[in-house]
């Protein structure tokens, strides 16, 4: 007999004579002739009710099945008379699967995210954290329905590297060299290593993509990126997914627009493929998320630039941390101030100082400033970074010379200026600041599944 996941039991239509489930007990309750069992097999937030009498042969060992046990249950789908239900099973024969012990963990109806995370291979069977990860499963398959839709080619960018594209060399080296050997000699002979030079896991698939957007128009690629910074706030991980996005012949407008166009599609796609999950967001995680989830979909997103927003900081008699002054990298209570409390919505930053980007951002014709563009957004802050990219040759050189970086590290990325050069612009977002902001959730630490962070590496 095949199974049917309890998702699709719920929205039966009409009752059924057989039907076999395999899931977890959630609650059990017993009566004095029958018992109550609540389980769940992931497939969605609810549980399905079961009803086991006690002329079941195995009914005395079926009374000992504890919460988190799993079972296999045959029986009837029927009308629940009960408030809030459905449909429930009455139970015609139960196998145990799996006996969870007394102490299994998850015994409460609730726990703190901070105990959860120190037992990360077991929260997804919380309410919270099932509902989470469904949806990030959710937003991952939307993603690629964006982009097929779009007429994108889906490209898959290194993750061992030899460049660093942003330049911050905050970067895990990844070595087949003997760290003893290492030791005795005090240095790496990267020489002497796997690809013959300095190697080091990817902080981001741009520049790889460009060299694709060269050939097949639009590109994007979406998959884990690795930032060695010894962070503990709760924004940053150790390992994260980008999505990136690199468009041929695309200005810094278009290229917001895109933006733009993308966080409206998910999130309006989140809001009606899991609107079950989300719900469990919206009245427990955070009050305001459904305004906000509303506000994302329906505003049209602010565009400003640095200089406007500097401006708007300063005069906003606000207190910061962190002090303002012209050629700052902007702090996150400065980003959120803009989005949260200003616009009130999120807001696109364009044309930043040359002095704190990246050499790969196009000249505007000040000569001071670059067509970069920040997405900034409420609660999160910067969830989206990019820019029109530097396609002329002479200009691309000059700003790495000024940057001190080797034109032979980037000779491939330079040949793209010389053959068949043009326009093109992109961007990276956040996958996990992107669920958080469409979940509520304050911390990326519980967004991820088995998070990377300073000291820990525990699964």
């Amino acid at each position: 007999m095949k199974r049917k996941k309890i998702n699709l039991l719920l929205n039966l239509t009409s009752p059924e004579d057989k039907v076999l489930i395999r899931g977890w007990v959630r609650r059990k309750r017993d009566s004095k002739d029958f018992l109550f069992m609540e389980i769940n097999d992931g497939s969605c937030l609810a549980n399905i009710q079961v009803i086991a009498n006690n002329n079941l042969d195995n009914y005395s060992e079926i009374q000992k099945v504890t919460t988190g046990s799993a079972l296999a249950i045959k029986g009837k789908l029927i009308e629940s008379p009960g408030k809030g239900q459905k449909w429930e099973v009455q139970a015609e024969n139960i196998e145990t699967i799996s006996t969870a012990p007394e102490n299994y963990p998850l015994q409460k109806k609730r726990h703190s995210d901070e105990f959860l995370r120190t037992i990360a291979h077991l929260r997804p069977r919380t309410n919270k954290y099932g509902a989470a990860f469904r949806i990030r499963a959710e937003l991952i398959y939307a993603i690629h329905k964006f982009y097929h839709e779009q007429g994108f080619k889906c490209l898959s960018t290194p993750i061992i590297t030899g460049s660093d594209c942003e330049g911050a060399g905050e970067m895990f080296r990844v070595t087949s060299l003997d760290p003893q050997d290492i030791a005795k000699q005090g240095k790496m002979d990267f020489g002497a290593d796997f690809f013959g030079a300095e190697a080091n896991l990817t902080v981001s698939g741009q520049l790889p993509a460009e060299m694709f957007a060269m050939a097949l128009g639009d590109v994007y690629s979406f998959g884990p990126t690795f930032r060695a910074e010894n962070s503990n706030t709760s924004r940053h991980v150790a390992e994260f997914w980008m999505l990136e996005p690199e468009m041929a012949f695309c200005d810094l407008s278009q290229n917001m627009d895109h933006g733009e166009e993308l966080i409206k599609t998910l999130t309006r796609h989140i809001m009606e493929k899991c609107e079950e999950d989300l719900s469990l967001f919206t009245r427990f995680v955070d009050k305001s998320l459904a305004s906000m989830l509303n506000t994302l979909v329906n505003s049209k997103f602010a565009r400003i630039t640095y200089n406007e927003a500097i401006d708007i900081l300063l005069k906003s008699n606000k207190k910061f941390e962190f002090k303002l002054e012209y050629g700052i990298d902007l702090q996150s209570e400065h980003e959120r101030f803009l989005a949260e409390e200003y616009f009130k919505k999120p807001v696109f930053l364009t044309d930043y100082p040359k002095d704190i980007k990246p050499f790969y951002m196009r000249m505007n014709d000040d000569g001071k400033t670059v067509a970069a563009v920040d997405l900034l957004v409420p609660r999160i802050g910067e969830i989206i970074g990019g820019s029109q990219r530097e396609e002329r040759l002479d200009f691309l050189e000059k700003r790495m010379k000024e940057m001190n970086l080797p034109k032979d590290m980037y000779w491939w990325y330079l040949d793209s200026r010389k053959f068949g050069s043009v326009p093109h612009a992109g961007f990276g977002m956040g996958f996990e600041r992107l669920l958080m902001l469409i979940t509520g959730i304050s911390n990326i630490r519980d967004v991820v599944p088995f998070p990377r962070t300073p000291g820990s590496i525990d699964f």
